[in-house]
């Protein structure tokens, strides 16, 4: 059975599934004029700066935090690790490849959310891509919306949602400090079931304090080690760009690795970190408290660029530099080691912290994408319930090691992001439409700035 499973996901994320997640993000790139790149700076600065004057049920920097709680976790640790461990530093070159082209397609995410949200029975904004999928492409496409929201619950119940996470919270906890395991999932289980109870307010208010702090922390953490081995920084630099196109000797433990494998563990690992165009983040993206589609597309777009190109450039650049990626450890003991070379004595206590918020947060933003995932299957009625399931399976994670749970889980959420490929690429003109409709009300609003000016230094 799992032979079966593994050949599965292998399939679901082998270089189909790849090509047409960058191939997406290369089309709509194009269509939006280099839109990721051009407009980059404008949506940094709404982050913070967004007049949240629309419908909603939370601000777009809370909505902007939740989708990054999710976003941001053990992928940006355990993640960069295995894929650098597999594909030798030039992985990172397509993990960055597979951002850049990836914030156009969160920015198209993020635009049909909005565009296409609704209200539930509850008044609580709905919205994601079973709702753009049925709302724009037409109610024929239904079956896509549904299978869409299927695999969303399916996710969050079994995989990035609850055992990945609380796995490595328990392990590293205890790798760590020596807290036993049923310590570690009593208080973690109390924990998530205090916030996620409270629906998307509380989820939301949590992350828009968590978020910022341990992205902080590690980038804090991450940049004092790059600081320390200052001088290999140029080299492995240079490391990544050379072993991005050719193949990366045996060295040490590794045992060398040709640039197909480098290309598909990075465009894999980062789209897996990023998750640009799974369809995740759109169903919080759908609840911020804006009237332009555009301009929440924009400050979704830089969900992928503090997940890949800060969060995990810094992750990779301590690998290389501190040359532990040559030896014989991997996945979170391999960051590990690199920490501990940065700071003998305090770096496996840092990493510890930033891998617990980075797995408590995803958690919080994956119980949210699961529960309006059910709320379009099922209605309302079905929260409550499922919020029980899923803090029961926080509880159960700690204890199960099924390694069936993981590839199950692994290719259920490649599945997610086959339907709403489909629709982004159906839904191109309309995102090509808001755009210009958004970019039209930017000028008209800089021209009445400009005349108001003009009258003021007249007068």
């Amino acid at each position: 059975m799992l032979e079966l499973l593994n050949e599965i996901d292998s399939f679901v994320w082998g270089p189909p599934l790849l090509v047409l997640l960058v191939g997406t993000g290369i089309w709509l790139t194009l269509r939006l004029n280099l839109l990721q790149v051009l407009k980059l700076p404008m949506a940094l600065k709404l982050i913070f700066s967004a007049k949240n004057d629309g419908d909603g049920d939370v601000n777009s920097f809370k909505a902007l935090c939740t989708a990054l709680a999710a976003t941001v976790g053990t992928g940006n640790i355990v993640g960069v690790a295995t894929a650098i461990k597999a594909g030798g530093p030039g992985a990172l070159f397509w993990m960055w490849l597979a951002a850049f082209f990836g914030m156009a397609t969160k920015y198209a995410e993020g635009l049909l959310a909005v565009k296409y949200r609704t209200v539930d029975a509850n008044g609580n904004i709905a919205g994601g891509p079973m709702y753009y999928i049925e709302n724009g492409l037409g109610k024929s496409y239904k079956p896509l919306a549904v299978f869409f929201a299927v695999s969303g619950v399916l996710c969050a119940y079994f995989g990035i949602g609850t055992f990945a996470q609380v796995n490595a919270i328990v392990e590293i906890t205890q790798l760590s400090v020596g807290i036993p395991v049923i310590y570690t999932a009593i208080a973690l289980t109390v924990l998530v079931a205090v916030v996620t109870i409270g629906g998307l307010k509380s989820i939301a208010s949590v992350a828009g304090k968590i978020v910022p702090f341990m992205a902080l922390l590690y980038v804090v953490t991450t940049v004092g080690i790059l600081l320390i081995f200052a001088d290999q920084v140029p080299a492995a630099i240079s490391t990544v760009l050379t072993n991005a196109f050719s193949p990366t000797a045996a060295a040490g433990g590794f045992l060398g690795a040709t640039v197909m494998m480098a290309m598909r563990n990075g465009i894999a690992r980062g789209v897996f970190s990023n998750e640009s165009g799974l369809g995740s983040a759109p169903i919080v993206a759908a609840a911020a408290k804006t009237k332009w589609p555009a301009e929440q597309g924009l400050i979704s777009m830089t969900g992928t660029f503090i997940d890949t190109i800060i969060i995990c450039t810094l992750t990779g650049l301590t690998l290389v530099v501190t040359n532990v990626w040559t030896g014989d450890l991997n996945g979170a003991a391999l960051t590990q080691a690199a920490f501990t070379m940065g700071f003998p004595v305090w770096g496996k206590y840092l990493l510890m912290v930033g891998l617990v918020l980075f797995a408590f947060t995803t958690i919080l933003g994956w119980n949210y994408y699961g529960e309006r995932c059910i709320e379009y299957l099922l209605g309302v009625k079905a929260i409550l319930p499922y919020r029980i399931i899923f803090i029961c399976l926080i509880a159960c994670g700690a204890f199960l090691k099924l390694e069936a749970i993981w590839v199950l889980a692994d290719i259920v959420n490649g599945l997610m992001a086959i339907p709403n490929l489909i629709a982004l690429l159906g839904l191109t003109g309309v995102i090509v439409a808001e755009t210009k409709r958004y970019t039209a009300h930017l000028a008209k609003q800089k021209e009445k700035a400009s005349i108001a000016e003009e009258v003021a230094e007249e007068a």
